[in-house]
Formats: C-alpha cells, structure tokens, sequence
C-alpha cells in the first residue's frame, strides 16, 4: 500500500554491526536509531519488511569497525516503496519490491533502506514477506552463474556438478539449471535432511562429500561444468571429475592454489553479485533477471528456499540468525521480519 510520505518519520530503527566480537556478544549486533535517509537520483526509498541472512552478512559483521559509527549490515531486503529519487522511473510509491542491495552501502537491516532501483525488482506476488525476502542475492548469484558467466541458454546440454547444492544459492541453481536448461544436475549433499532437499530442488544424482569416485561413474568423460561454494578442499576433486576444458564457476575463495586444473585447461570463473552493482550503477541487469524470478515464481516453476523463518526483526533475532548461518549447516535461507511494534511509526 501506498503511504503518505509527509508521515514518514525523523528518524528509524536500525540494527547496527561491531566486529571481531562472537555473535553471542550483545554488542556484535546492536538495536540502535538512525536519520530517515532521503533518496535522489535513481534511488528508491523502501520500508523494509522482511530480510534474510547470507554468509556475507556473517563476514562482512565480523570485519566491521569495532568502535565509532555501527555498520549497517543486510544483503536483501523486501518492502515497500515509500520515496523515489528525482530520477527513479521504474517503480511507484506502494510498490512491493525485493532486492540484494550493494556491499558498498548501508544494508538493509534497517527500516528505512535507500537503493538504487537499477537492482531492484517487483516482489513475487504469490509469496509472502518472508518468502521472497529469500531469493534475491542467492537468486542473482545463481542466474548470473549460470546465465553470464557460463552463458548457458534453454538449449544446453551436460552436465552440471553442484558443490553446496543445498544451501541458498545451490538450492536456486539446481532449479534454474532444471527449469530453463537441459542439463543433468549432479548435488553434493551428504546429511539426510541435505539429501532431501535437493530431492525436492530437482537435482538428477546425488552424491556425497568424497564425490570423486561417485561422479566419475556417473561422468565417465567428466562434467561439463562445476559450480561450488565450498572450494578449499575440494579443487583437487574437482580436477579429477572434470572434462578438459569445462568450466567451474566459485562464489567463494579457493584456500590456495588453482593449479591443479591447468592440465584439462579449464575456464575459472569468479562469481560476486555485488560486481555490478559497485562498478556499473547504470547497468540494469539484476532488476531484469529479478523481473524474470518473479515471473517464474509467479508461474510456479521456482520456489522460495526459505526453510527458517525468524521474528521480530530486532538485533537478538539477527544475532540468532547469524548464529545459524555460521555453523554453515544451513539448509535454504534463513529470514527474518517484522518489526518489533514500538518500531512502527507509520502504523
């Protein structure tokens, strides 16, 4: 719904980050009031209502100043648009809107969130708050794994090997590879609960942690392409299961060297959804491929990942949530909304 901006207020509840503290400390994570920022330009002023927790958010909370001004953390968001900078043309004031955000600015667990609208697209409008607050960052990583940096069209063939098949964005890869290609998809996952859901994510095979052996009797001529969350570890396996010159496609760091893939001269891909965003404003991208998700979720092709949902959406919830997604056992996203009520001035 659409709101009335001479009501917006002065200031706004926020949840600040001090690092090199364990998420337990009461400090790591702080409830603290901030100004209501004023959007120019192509930003959108958004009232966030729902957000959920990535691996960054962990990272980026444990590298953050330990004393002066709080980091604001939060790499996706959904919401409501209340303001629009001089510029914006893509969205009206009560649109219902999901996104990522940037690394470069302050995040999203905040009540009010300035972004730019070039990465921001129209909310699923079959899924509630915390379902599509879900998808963004590990929808955007995963499409633009697939999609740019393999670029993999409807009618690729193969095989595709997914390492971290059941967190947040293996969980969309393995769906987007089985609805809009026609490659066989191989997930690692080893815990029962993992298993599972992959099961339900699409994937053809599933292998477990040591996959090497398994793979190589699915793949006799290797695997067309690798994607992994979890690289340190696992680059010598992955030379043995792929085929010369395929393709890996890694979102986080290798842990050492790469060299044992020269030998199949393998392409090695990097995948940062925040690339775009920091060093192309303009590019419009990820507010067309989160255009598409929400037509595909709409459509009932895709489905929301959200397996935790958390409220109310205040620093001992996030630092619950954070507690989570650090054990790195996380199957799906966990999310988090609403509001505590004393921080609703617009209610």
């Amino acid at each position: 719904m659409a709101h009335d901006n001479s009501s917006l207020p002065d200031r706004m509840s926020a949840i600040g980050a001090r690092g090199r503290r364990p998420v337990t400390d009461a400090e790591s994570l702080s409830d603290i009031s901030l100004p209501v920022p004023t959007p120019t330009g192509r930003d959108l002023l958004v009232e966030v209502e729902g957000v959920s927790i990535n691996p960054v958010d962990v990272k980026v909370r444990a590298g953050s100043p330990t004393s002066g001004d709080h980091r604001i953390l939060g790499y996706d968001a959904v919401g409501v648009v209340v303001e629009l900078g001089d510029q914006a043309s893509r969205f009206a004031i009560g649109d219902r809107v999901y996104y990522a955000g940037q690394i470069d600015r302050p995040g999203t667990n905040s009540r009010y969130h300035l972004v730019n609208e070039n990465i921001v697209g129209h909310a699923p409008s079959s899924l509630s708050t915390a379902e599509a607050a879900a998808l963004p960052l590990t929808a955007i990583t995963a499409w633009e794994a697939l999609f740019d940096k393999l670029r993999l069209d409807d009618r690729s063939e193969g095989t595709l090997l997914v390492i971290g098949a059941a967190g947040g964005v293996g969980s969309l890869l393995i769906q987007f590879a089985k609805a809009l290609t026609k490659l066989t998809v191989i997930a690692v996952a080893s815990r029962p609960e993992s298993i599972e859901w992959v099961r339900q994510m699409g994937a053809d095979h599933i292998v477990g942690r040591d996959f090497a052996g398994e793979v190589a009797t699915l793949a006799p001529g290797g695997v067309d392409y690798v994607f992994t969350s979890f690289t340190p570890g696992n680059v010598r396996a992955i030379a043995d299961v792929i085929r010369p010159r395929g393709e890996v496609v890694s979102i986080d760091e290798t842990g050492g060297s790469i060299d044992a893939l020269k030998g199949k001269s393998v392409t090695w891909h990097w995948e940062l959804m925040f690339t775009r965003p920091v060093t192309d404003p303009a590019d419009s991208y990820q507010h067309e491929l989160l255009e598409q998700v929400a037509e595909l979720v709409d459509e009932g092709v895709i489905r929301t990942t959200m397996t935790t949902h958390l409220t109310p959406l205040d620093a001992a919830t996030l630092r619950h949530a954070h507690e989570i997604v650090e054990e790195s056992q996380t199957i799906g996203k966990v999310v988090v909304t609403d509001w505590p009520e004393e921080a609703h001035p617009l209610s």
